[in-house]
């Protein structure tokens, strides 16, 4: 049996991450923070009950997000995927780089993406 992931974040993709920091912060006072690790800054921010809403600027066609993301607490992002891949799931992007770690998206039977996302500091392995 796979892990259960421990927190879930929903993540954007917007095309002015300037204009997306005013509106949340300003707008409707969600208080993004900008965080380093990708060109330009991304964006975190916390809802009641602990959801996170994550922004990064990038082009993506609309639809394509937002995302769910899992964040995989102890780590171990290459034997889950290898261990998704093994029953059938669609790896969509496998492991890669990441803002301060490693993702990999995959989806699920009727198409919907989403993706697991753990830190660089846990291991990739847990074999």
């Amino acid at each position: 049996m796979l892990p259960k992931p421990h927190r879930a974040s929903i993540v954007f993709y917007v095309s002015d991450i300037a204009r997306t920091e005013a509106f949340y912060n300003d707008v409707l006072g969600i208080g993004l923070v900008r965080q380093e690790g990708a060109e330009p800054f991304w964006l975190l921010g916390s809802l009641d009950q602990g959801l996170e809403v994550v922004f990064f600027q990038m082009d993506a066609e609309r639809g394509n997000t937002p995302a769910l993301i899992f964040d995989l607490a102890e780590g171990g992002i290459d034997d889950i995927v290898a261990q998704l891949s093994a029953k059938g799931v669609t790896i969509v992007t496998p492991v890669e780089e990441a803002p301060g770690g490693w993702s990999a998206d995959f989806s699920d039977p009727d198409g919907f993406c989403m993706g697991l996302w753990q830190s660089a500091e846990k291991p990739r392995s847990l074999e």
